[in-house]
């Protein structure tokens, strides 16, 4: 009698395993053809010229997008194939952050996205609605998925403070003129639910809830996280003349470097960094709507002093 419960149990196991492995299999060539039909999708909305034709292959592809991502454990799926969208986890895994853009006819920008939780086999997500227009003072605002300053990531940074934190790094297409890029805050309510701002930066502007810039267009604007210094660097924008000082959209890098380094979970402003000293990183840059991303520049000079 002992022996039959002993081959029943191990009966019901090879069952249950059986049937988890099948079902994984079902998952994953379920989210193969999602994966494919998204990818077709997002090279329409960011290629093809017909402004209607684009907004409607982006409307379609968030439809198929959700559909992929209510499928059992699709968190670890990384739809690393559709490229015309950011995909990127927190260095805890907690969620990841799925971000794109579509242009607009005027050569502007609105942009899309969701924080997915790393919840298992059920889903759980944040949608990002693009608030850009409605946000006049978005250096002064705090506010929650519903009013997203619009961003597509590349890079998220833990920040092990008392309440912990995330700082990410986007790039932003504006208008024709200019583009911008974006040092932006997410932390977690005790419901586990999204806000985006903070007052954590310190230094030439205080109580920035959020950091912006905006150069010319014709740019490209180095922003990037140096993980064994905490530091955040990025160019210097400066107008071509003291003329345009009040017309971003003609500034542009000056050769020389500022950044924010984290001091006690606040950053810092430092400026006049030698880049001599910052070791190289593989974090990716935005310099093109249409361009793939690119690695950031591979050497640097010292910052030259006004």
């Amino acid at each position: 009698m002992k022996g039959f419960f002993i081959a029943l149990f191990l009966l019901l196991m090879f069952n249950a395993s059986f049937a988890q492995h099948s079902d994984e299999v079902k998952n994953l060539k379920e989210l193969k053809i999602y994966q494919d039909s998204l990818k077709s999708l997002g090279k329409k909305f960011i290629n093809d010229p017909d402004d209607l034709e684009r907004k409607n292959a982006n409307y379609r592809f968030i439809r198929m997008l959700v559909a992929a991502l209510k499928v059992p454990h699709s968190f670890n799926y990384p739809f690393d194939s559709v490229k015309a969208v950011s995909i990127i986890n927190s260095p805890d895994n907690r969620f990841r952050i799925l971000s794109w853009h579509v242009m607009n006819q005027d050569g502007s920008y609105r942009f899309y996205g969701t924080v997915q939780m790393n919840t298992g086999d059920k889903l759980l997500m944040y949608p990002l609605e693009d608030y850009s227009p409605f946000l006049k003072n978005p250096e002064d605002s705090i506010t929650d998925n519903h009013k997203w300053y619009g961003v597509q990531y590349y890079k998220i940074i833990r920040v092990a403070a008392a309440k912990p934190y995330y700082v990410l790094l986007g790039w932003k297409g504006n208008t024709v003129k200019s583009t911008k890029k974006v040092i932006e805050v997410l932390s977690f309510d005790k419901h586990d639910k999204p806000n985006l701002g903070a007052a954590v930066f310190d230094g030439n502007s205080k109580n920035r809830k959020r950091v912006v810039f905006e150069y010319t267009r014709q740019a490209s604007m180095l922003l990037r996280y140096v993980p064994d210094q905490n530091l955040i660097v990025f160019d210097h924008l400066s107008p071509p003349d003291q003329k345009m000082k009040n017309h971003p959209e003609t500034f542009g890098p000056d050769l020389s470097y500022d950044g924010y380094k984290l001091k006690n979970g606040r950053w810092v402003y430092v400026d006049n960094l030698d880049m001599r000293n910052i070791s190289e990183d593989k974090d990716v840059t935005y310099v093109d709507p249409k361009a793939q991303a690119i690695k950031d520049r591979s050497s640097l000079p010292a910052r030259k002093k006004n």
